[in-house]
């Protein structure tokens, strides 16, 4: 459908920083550690891409998986380390690691190729540019789709349900007996693992690398500017971040080249996330939904003290207490709320 191949690479890029994004949300959205340096793994996962393909002479999708695999093992001492700390000092620590990956891989010249990039072989290349991006465009979106399903799989889980026993509050889930750093940690690499998928696909599309642009900075906060802006607790959320916000970067970057616009973009939609959807895009759609199809059925905070007495008369006309009612509380409940309500101690005994 698109009308040039140029359409199909911002749909590549969108669905990179779906995968990314969402990658990212196995942490951020499960546990609420807000890592800015997950484009450390990404970074690795390219250059472990290219590496493995130049220098190993693997084939590329071998070299691919390869990678993702041995980001994975360094991700749990990563991981072991970085998970000790909370809050300030985890989003310095990842910063640190971003920062420290893009020194030693603009150094290593002589291994990495420095400055001067890394050219990455082509994985198909007898193939033209158009049927090239066009594979690649499903490539991504097959990846997508796995890492969307295993998010899925894991918020239905008892170990989802430990993953957000730790966001809600660590403190209290570790003294009821959830091993939350355990949980952390493996959590922590399988959001590593598809992060380095990512970019080890990107690095096998774009076929050039460059340290600078691989262990930003600011990849890691458009991952967070993403999720944040769909929903972190939702499963579509980052996804719908990437569409609004890739879509807006790459129509800065055309529209104003070269110049710091995008960065403009970004930072105008994080203030207008901050400021007026700070849950996401789709919590304050379905909250603004709800509103417009709100029900008429009634809690207990909504019933009449003469509704409640009606209620416990007819129970105790038909020979029963009034155990049930619309509003699904139990007999104790209407009592004790008619006791509250009338003041006396009238109500009738068990």
């Amino acid at each position: 459908m698109a009308p040039s191949p140029y359409e199909i690479t911002v749909g590549i890029a969108i669905l990179n920083y779906a995968v990314l994004s969402t990658s990212w949300n196995f942490v951020g959205g499960f546990t609420g550690y807000i890592s800015l340096g997950h484009g450390a793994f990404a970074g690795l996962g390219a250059y472990g891409t290219g590496l493995l393909a130049t220098k190993a002479e693997l084939p590329p999708f071998a070299a691919l998986f390869v990678a993702a695999a041995l980001v994975a093992v360094l991700a749990v001492p990563v991981g072991y380390a970085a998970l000790r700390v909370r809050g300030a000092s985890f989003v310095i620590v990842s910063i640190a690691l971003v920062l420290i990956l893009l020194l030693v891989f603009q150094s290593w010249a002589s291994f990495t190729g420095g400055s001067r990039g890394l050219v990455v072989p082509r994985p198909f290349p007898g193939m033209l540019r158009a049927d090239h991006h066009r594979t690649f465009y499903f490539l991504f979106a097959a990846l997508l789709a796995v890492a969307l399903l295993a998010w899925w799989l894991i918020d239905r889980s008892r170990f989802g349900m430990g993953l957000k026993a730790i966001r809600e509050d660590e403190d209290k889930a570790q003294s009821l007996g959830t091993p939350t750093y355990t949980y952390k940690l493996v959590v922590f690499v399988v959001s590593a693992t598809f992060t380095s998928l990512a970019g080890g696909l990107y690095a096998l599309w774009f076929g050039d690398l460059d340290p600078v642009f691989q262990f930003s900075i600011l990849s890691g906060a458009y991952m967070v500017l993403m999720a944040l802006l769909g929903g972190v607790r939702h499963l579509y959320g980052p996804l719908l971040g990437a569409v609004i916000v890739g879509y807006a970067l790459e129509y800065s970057k055309l529209e104003y080249g070269d110049t710091p616009m995008h960065l403009v973009v970004a930072g105008l939609v994080l203030g207008v996330v901050v400021l007026f959807m700070p849950d996401g895009v789709i919590p304050a759609a379905t909250a603004l939904l709800g509103r417009f199809l709100k029900t008429d059925e009634t809690s207990i905070r909504e019933v009449t003290a003469a509704e409640l007495r009606e209620r416990n008369d007819n129970g105790q006309r038909n020979g029963t207490e009034a155990t049930d009612g619309t509003d699904g509380t139990d007999g104790t409940e209407v009592r004790d709320s008619e006791r509250s309500r009338t003041g006396s101690g009238g109500g009738s005994g068990t």
